[in-house]
């Protein structure tokens, strides 16, 4: 008997040991009203889902254990269909500088989920106050869906995050990270950044995240600033950055900054080995930077590639030192890009690519380059820097066109070439851009243009598999100058035998937010097509792609029997679940021709 009473206690303890739990944090009716409570008792493999309630979570989340590879995540998540409210007005700040909604600090095989972040407010200097803090040794975090907003440093002379992930050990790199479609908005950041890496992390995916309306860079990718004790791993490194938007990034109004206007919407200050692939900035201070600000110190191995960058304030693409006391930029390559307008405020400097201090072994090729009638396309006016590649891109401005070389100005496009010794097989001219390019941030070319089949075929381990609008990046056996080639998703060909007057209309809005969060969008955004009496009765289906090509919803399937339609997508996917942040395709088929929009989405 004894040993039956033992054998039945063992396989118990084995049940309650060995299958995950998942909690309730709720107002009522769960096992727990605080969402720390319930993380104090979580171990790896549990699941904690948290409900909404009549008032916010006012309280800070702190991982006190880890999970593990064997048993899996701790994962902390908002309930299905829900998006509960973790809120900083109530925060005790004590005399812990690292101050923050939710810590992770030296804990792995985390994941945080589908939560609204806010009112972290402070003015007190020796407080580093952030959303989410992820710090030490920290690996196998996910951090996915979460709105963040209303971080707030008040002292110019300290600074803030929204989303940091700082890797301080020496012996053991913060890795395996997965960012995805976060919302960080209206935060105060003084000296700091939006969302950024910093130090000793490495193998991370930074993917459909959305920044915006922000005093300071929206995400930045940072090394030798001592974050690690150790220099040779003090650097963010070995990752990928795609699907990301930033926009009305403006340092302007930041007191730190005295009125200046130099943040970024993608920066990489010391990082290397990192891959930027289908981002978008617009209305920043500067679209894209690669440099360092450490004497001595490189940014490098850096490849830009399919990014449309476009009305930013000051410049598209700056790599380089600012000043001749800083670091340098070696061994970038920046292809197949967009930049379109890159200086349209009042500033007294400014261009499509500006090259600093100390450049080497840098290559630009592919890219679309277009000035404003104010820009230069090309501004390099110090004497530093040597080993250019700069072949097969496309030029062209809306006024005179200006290039500066080492410090010489030239107005004519065969001036420019023979005397730097650059693009001898690139163009100018009109790219020939759809008006959608400017109206949506899609960054299209026309049938016709120039860009059409005119780039240089780099491996595809540079080019990537796919163009801005998720389309194959090769079509037809030519790669297309620009970020966008002119083809549909998964390399069905533009139709050119559709009557000029069959059109799929850009969505309006777009972007578009999520419950009316902006005067322009109260329920979702209007996907209009216009057709004629010819192709009546002819079979017509719209559905919604993910940017890698799996359909998520299908808004109509039936027979044409009108000219006009107008569908509705208010953001969710076929099972009434809100998709994530980012970019997604609006496709309509009709009979054997297609059409296609891409839409973004924030919620």
């Amino acid at each position: 008997m004894k040993n039956s009473t033992r054998i039945l206690i063992s396989f118990l303890f084995l049940i309650t040991s060995v299958y995950p739990k998942v909690y309730i944090v709720s107002e009522s009716g769960g096992d727990f009203t605080q969402i720390q409570d319930a993380v104090n008792v979580a171990v790896a493999g549990d699941t904690i889902l948290v409900k909404e309630k009549s008032t916010p979570y006012f309280e800070a989340v702190h991982f006190i254990r880890s999970g593990n590879e064997t048993d899996g995540y701790i994962t902390l998540k908002a309930y299905p269909g829900e998006r509960p409210v973790i809120d900083g007005s109530n925060y005790n700040f004590g005399s812990d500088y690292i101050a923050g909604l939710i810590k992770i600090i030296n804990k792995s095989y985390i994941t945080v989920e589908g939560f609204e972040i806010r009112n972290l407010i402070t003015s007190n200097g020796n407080i580093f106050p952030a959303g989410i803090w992820v710090r030490g040794n920290s690996s196998h975090i996910k951090i996915i869906n979460n709105a963040i907003h209303n971080i707030q440093h008040n002292n110019p002379d300290a600074g803030a995050h929204g989303l940091a992930f700082y890797g301080t050990s020496p012996s053991q790199s913060m890795n395996d990270l997965l960012i995805a479609g976060n919302e960080i908005y209206n935060c105060t950041l003084a000296w700091s950044e939006s969302l950024v890496l910093n130090g000793n992390v490495e193998y991370f995916l930074v993917k459909n995240n959305v920044v915006h309306d922000n005093d300071n860079i929206a995400f930045d990718f940072i090394g030798f600033e001592g974050t690690c004790p150790d220099d040779q791993f003090d650097q963010a490194r070995n990752g990928k950055v795609t699907g990301n938007i930033a926009y009305n990034i403006d340092s302007r109004t930041n007191p730190a900054y005295g009125g200046e206007g130099s943040a970024d919407g993608f920066y990489v200050d010391g990082g290397k080995d990192i891959i930027f692939d289908g981002n978008l900035a617009y209305n920043c201070n500067i679209g894209f930077e690669f440099a360092s600000e450490h004497s001595g110190r490189a940014t490098s191995g850096i490849t830009a590639r399919n990014n449309f960058i476009i009305n930013n304030h000051a410049l598209g693409i700056s790599i380089g030192g600012y000043d001749s006391q800083r670091g340098k930029t070696t061994n970038c390559t920046i292809v197949n890009n967009t930049l379109y307008h890159n200086r349209i405020s009042d500033f007294d400097w400014g261009a499509e690519i500006n090259i600093g201090y100390y450049c080497s072994g840098n290559v630009f090729k592919n890219n679309i380059i277009y000035s404003g009638d104010n820009s230069s396309l090309i501004e390099f006016d110090n004497p530093t820097g040597d080993n250019f590649t700069f072949e097969h891109n496309l030029y062209y401005s809306d006024g005179s066109p200006e290039w500066i070389w080492h410090g010489s100005y030239y107005s004519n496009f065969s001036d420019y070439t023979s005397n730097s010794g650059m693009d001898a097989n690139s163009i100018y001219t009109n790219p020939l851009f759809d008006n959608d390019a400017f109206a949506n941030y899609q960054p299209k070319i026309l049938s016709g243009s120039p860009a059409i089949d005119a780039g240089e075929n780099l491996d595809s381990l540079i080019v990537g598999s796919h163009d801005f609008m998720g389309n194959d990046r090769i079509y037809n056996g030519v790669i297309d100058i620009g970020a966008y080639e002119y083809s549909l998703p998964n390399g069905v060909g533009e139709s050119l035998n559709l009557p000029s007057d069959f059109k799929l209309l850009p969505a309006f809005p777009n972007p578009f937010f999520l419950n009316g969060k902006h005067a322009d969008n109260k329920m979702g955004t209007t996907i209009k097509f216009v057709g004629n009496s010819e192709i009546e009765g002819e079979p017509m289906n719209l559905k919604i792609y993910t940017i890698n090509g799996k359909v998520i919803n299908k808004l109509f399937s039936g027979k044409v029997n009108k000219r006009d339609y107008s569908f509705l997508w208010d953001g969710r996917d076929s099972n009434g679940n809100y998709v994530s942040n980012g970019i997604y395709f609006a496709v309509l088929q009709l009979g054997k021709n297609m059409l296609t929009d891409k839409i973004i989405f924030i919620k």
